[in-house]
């Protein structure tokens, strides 16, 4: 970096309270409503919901409602072990921080690891998604089929996400707030279209059923219900971001927690009357429009907008397209604030813990998550786009690995506190553990039917691309944990020793 960067020094324990190293980032310029719309974008709703609602129902029929209240329940109970962590220490590396203060150095570095890799793997799909939907827009969209102009397109999204990142967290809350407002005004706009249709009497539609909240029914195919709610899972994932941020955020103790349990229901709230108003209006038959359509799968918005909004359809396109934007945006956020951290703690060389003085930003680790994620989606579109979605795919594995470990270092880290309170017993143990226990259930569940050369649409040495993909890119956060172990500059946070803390560079 050049002279207007700084490196935050801090040992590498700390006090058990919310004491935190320095790193030089813009203290309390987010505030609580700005910390729950980085929860809700970051998740990337419309997408999320045009691209995996197809996929439930394929799996679940009428009971994707129940499904998708059945996946929140995990994520709920570990947003509260965030919550319950953050209280005690408002480090921006959160799930490594917190891992590393409750087993050590190799459970944080490897925790570390897993919020970098779901973050840099994600990214490719969505600069991919955003290419498509981009040149969806502009002429008769035949573009959005050339490989070519859309990785092209889709890395210039990544490289101009990272750079409005890497300019402030000020600047990256006002874009944030321009895009959060047009993909909600336009899935409004959307939903209220249906409802209307719905009012006048559509003539394919189906009333609602009671019997779509209906545990019996549904466990009646637990597997079905196992392998739906582990697509519900990816689509909650993000709303961790705004405790990515939370030395940006007033009350940093407290604030992003809040926001990240608020932005967690509301999220819930969004996507099961969404789904209620797309099932009652669109069916999950297999035919036309319907929801069990295959050829719908993919983007069951994309299927029914012109039906729905007639001339107005490429509205759910400039939605999906804001939504992906907004999720990039979002997605590099926590990845290079969580390297930040690792830097500051001494997990990564020192450079990654360099913030800019002007911009008040992780200045080199916003550019390594930038030039990583790029990297990786042109190295995998060229290499193979059927490789590149069956990676995509493995993203459950890494969400359900970090998320996991950040409930067992909740329970693990508070659990001389369970007796003090009711609540504390609660938040901080009992929730979180069983956040933790199902998530790690999720985790060997998906893993074994990855395994499966059938899943997906690659199979290496007879085995799932997916599962293959997934490994390796877990295994290979192993073998850099051991490279950092024996490095000069990395290797006293493994020993246990204190860093030494850095001094500030001079112009």
């Amino acid at each position: 970096m050049s002279a207007e960067t700084t490196t935050a020094g801090g040992a590498s324990g700390g006090p058990s309270g919310g004491a935190v190293p320095d790193k030089g980032l813009r203290a309390g310029i987010l505030d609580l409503g700005d910390s729950v719309m980085l929860g809700l974008a970051s998740t990337a709703p419309v997408y999320s919901l045009a691209a995996t609602l197809g996929l439930i129902v394929a799996v679940n029929g009428n009971y994707t409602p129940l499904i998708l209240v059945l996946g929140f329940i995990p994520v709920l109970f570990i947003a509260y072990a965030f919550r319950e962590l953050n209280s005690a220490m408002p480090d921006c590396g959160t799930t490594f921080t917190w891992s590393r203060r409750a087993f050590g150095p190799w459970a944080g570095w490897l925790g570390g690891w897993g919020v970098a890799l779901a973050g840099i793997v994600v990214l490719a799909n969505l600069a991919q998604v955003a290419g498509q939907y981009l040149w969806l827009l502009i002429g008769d969209g035949s573009l959005a089929e050339n490989k070519v102009v859309v990785t092209a397109t889709g890395v210039l999204f990544i490289v101009f996400m990272t750079l409005v990142n890497y300019r402030g967290i000020r600047l990256g809350e006002h874009v944030q707030r321009v895009l959060t407002y047009v993909q909600y005004v336009s899935l409004g706009i959307f939903a209220l279209a249906i409802i209307v249709r719905i009012a006048g009497g559509a003539p394919e539609g189906q009333a609602f059923d009671i019997e779509w909240f209906n545990p019996a029914g549904a466990f009646a195919d637990p597997f079905a219900v196992v392998h739906g709610s582990l697509l519900a899972l990816f689509i909650y994932w993000g709303w961790d971001t705004c405790l990515a941020v939370n030395e940006e955020t007033e009350n940093p103790s407290t604030t992003p927690g809040r926001g990240a349990v608020i932005s967690a229901f509301v999220l819930v709230a969004i996507y099961v009357s969404v789904a209620l108003l797309v099932m009652m209006y669109a069916t999950v038959g297999t035919e036309g429009i319907g929801l069990g359509n295959e050829a719908n799968q993919s983007d069951v918005f994309l299927a029914m907008k012109d039906v729905v909004l007639g001339p107005w359809g490429w509205l759910i396109v400039v939605a999906v397209l804001a939504s992906v934007l907004s999720s990039t945006q979002t997605t590099i956020l926590p990845t290079a604030r969580g390297t930040l951290s690792m830097g500051v703690h001494g997990a990564l060389p020192p450079k990654f813990g360099e913030v800019h003085t002007r911009n008040q930003t992780p200045g080199f680790s916003t550019q390594v998550m930038g030039a990583a994620a790029v990297v990786y989606y042109v190295a995998m579109s060229f290499l193979s786009e059927n490789l590149l979605s069956d990676s995509i795919s493995a993203i459950s594995l890494f969400i359900a690995f970090y998320y996991a470990l950040t409930g067992f270092a909740c329970f693990w880290y508070f659990r001389g506190t369970f007796r003090d309170s009711a609540r504390n017993l609660w938040f901080r143990g009992v929730l979180p553990l069983l956040g933790a226990l199902l998530l790690t259930a999720a985790f060997f569940i998906s893993a074994v039917q990855m395994w499966d050369p059938a899943y997906g649409d690659t199979q290496i040495f007879g085995v799932g691309g997916a599962f293959v993909s997934g490994v390796v890119l877990l295994a290979l956060g192993v073998v850099l944990a051991v490279v950092c172990r024996f490095l000069p500059s990395t290797r006293e946070y493994f020993t246990g020793k204190p860093a030494a803390a850095a001094t500030p560079t001079s112009a």
